[in-house]
């Protein structure tokens, strides 16, 4: 694991946590659910803190194995980790009813 320094929930944005207990939170048991929430919700901060402790190779191996990230999120890791969008578990099992409002 590549942490360089001990990052802990309480670094984040407090909005990104507000249905459950943040001092229960590990994150690197929850990792997958953490770092979906930064994807889909977090500031650019809480993105550079997860980048700078956790590094680019853990995070697209991580969201590869997310079930639905949002398209932007989806986009912006594809992107940035040079992957495929075959590659991700979200993009490969999109939902059969497409949503009424796609943004």
């Amino acid at each position: 694991m590549r942490q360089k320094n001990k990052v802990k929930i309480s670094d984040f944005s407090d909005h990104l946590f507000w249905d459950i207990d943040r001092n229960k939170l590990d994150i690197n048991k929850n990792f997958s659910f953490v770092l979906q929430r930064v994807l889909s919700y977090g500031l650019f901060n809480d993105w550079n803190l997860l980048y700078k402790s956790f590094g680019l190779a853990r995070i697209a191996e991580e969201a590869k194995k997310i079930r639905n990230l949002d398209d932007k999120s989806l986009h912006f890791v594809a992107h940035i980790s040079g992957s495929k969008l075959s590659d991700f578990r979200c993009y490969t099992t999109r939902q059969s009813i497409p949503r009424h409002w796609h943004f």
